[in-house]
């Protein structure tokens, strides 16, 4: 069903991006580099948390990590992480498919400004085989993200 929702997605919002499904799981960091032939770096990984009360995803380089101070200096609070169950129900994808695309409610996406460094950065799509590759910018207009500077 997730990567149903994300297939809709982008017949709808950009019928020139495949979903890629491959035979290998995708659902880390190294797997998916592996699986895609990119550094781990280029790996687009999506993170569901909560500020306050606010759920939202973070989308940032593979090899990248949340820096606190930043996170609450710009959302006003501490990060905290969704667990398994958390991630599916806010957005409609298990951990290791979770991305922006195809969410059930829209949630704020916000891209850091790691994922800049790349040409092409390859997201999960909903499922732990299956992304996509699109450049930084069209990732980020495709599902009204805000640059954010949240990492390390």
């Amino acid at each position: 069903m997730s990567l149903e929702s994300v297939r809709a997605f982008f017949d709808a919002h950009a019928p020139d991006i495949d979903v890629i499904v491959t035979e290998a799981s995708s659902a880390t960091v190294p797997l998916a580099a592996e699986a895609h032939g990119v550094a781990p770096a280029q790996i687009a990984k999506t993170i569901c948390l909560r500020a306050g009360d606010q759920t939202m995803l973070i989308v940032a380089s593979g090899i990248s990590r949340l820096d606190n101070r930043k996170f609450k200096d710009r959302f006003g609070g501490k990060a905290r992480m969704l667990d398994a169950e958390q991630v599916l129900a806010a957005t409609g994808h298990p951990v290791g498919g979770v991305c922006p695309f195809g969410l059930p409610a829209p949630l704020p996406v916000y891209c850091d400004i790691s994922l800049r460094a790349f040409d092409e950065v390859v997201p999960a799509a909903g499922a732990t085989n299956a992304a996509v590759r699109l450049s930084p910018q069209r990732l980020a207009e495709l599902v009204d993200a805000e640059w954010v500077d949240v990492c390390q």
